[in-house]
């Protein structure tokens, strides 16, 4: 005999918001990071503007600046760039909302006089999804600061030299260790998923900052990506040299280049 489904019991959603418009933004996640811990108070974390353009059926530029505040954050939190760009993408067929969930405290008195507290949740529709973005950063100044103390925490070594004042369990002996295991072993240790979008970016953005000219199959070591994909993301920001004296050879694209001109010129 089966148990009976557990029945929940039905809520009331508030519609009141349900024709606004709302934007999906996929954001950075160092941006997800500082709006969670924001502590200065303020609602207002940064503007966006929308510039329409003038030639009829292109998309308007869009583009975000978070609030100086709290792009600085607080003491001892790297700072983060503030401008950005929103990249606006379509939402097919397909009809999104987004709901939200509110924890509400309800205080009851009881035919005795006592008082009972009732914990329930208020559940909302804040809105019809009407358009989808990626913010992604400018490449610029700060933006490659961030980056580069991003990768020197993430090199800091995390082993530490301690003095030993106890004596030391001995161990037994193993008939092989991790490290002496057969090529195929290591082959498929080494072998990667795929990184997001955004990651490869940034290691090949970090790689063209110190050469200007790369191999296809330097970029695969350097990004450990399979090269059909590291080939997609290449066309969108490089352009492949076919004369001498770089042919078969990758290079940013003139769009791409301006942080690198800047860097070099100070």
């Amino acid at each position: 005999m089966s148990m009976p489904e557990k029945i929940q019991e039905p809520k009331n959603v508030d519609l009141s918001a349900a024709g606004r418009g709302v934007w999906l933004v996929k954001v950075p996640k160092y941006l997800q990071e500082r709006w969670e811990k924001n502590k200065t108070g303020k609602t207002e974390v940064g503007k966006m503007r929308i510039t329409r353009s003038k030639f009829p059926g292109q998309k308007p530029k869009v583009t975000f600046t978070i609030d100086e505040e709290v792009a600085k954050g607080s003491p001892g939190d790297m700072p983060i760039p503030q401008d950005h760009n929103m990249i606006l993408t379509g939402l097919g067929n397909q009809n999104l909302v987004v709901f939200s969930q509110t924890p509400v405290t309800v205080k009851q008195e009881s035919s005795t006089g006592s008082v009972d507290v009732v914990a329930s949740d208020r559940i909302a529709i804040e809105g019809k999804v009407i358009q989808r973005a990626d913010c992604q950063p400018d490449r610029n100044k700060s933006y490659l600061n961030l980056k580069r103390m991003q990768l020197e925490t993430k090199n800091k070594p995390q082993r530490e030299v301690i003095q030993i004042t106890k004596v030391v369990t001995n161990y037994k002996p193993v008939k092989d260790h991790v490290h002496n295991a057969s090529s195929s072993d290591k082959t498929k240790v080494e072998k990667r998923l795929r990184d997001t979008k955004e990651k490869v970016m940034d290691i090949l953005f970090d790689a063209f900052e110190k050469h200007q000219y790369y191999n296809v199959k330097d970029l695969v070591t350097i990004t450990k990506q399979p090269v059909t994909y590291l080939k997609e993301i290449l066309k969108e920001i490089c352009t492949y040299n076919m004369k001498a004296p770089h042919r078969n050879m990758w290079e940013l694209k003139p769009e791409y280049r301006h942080y690198k001109e800047q860097h070099s010129s100070g």
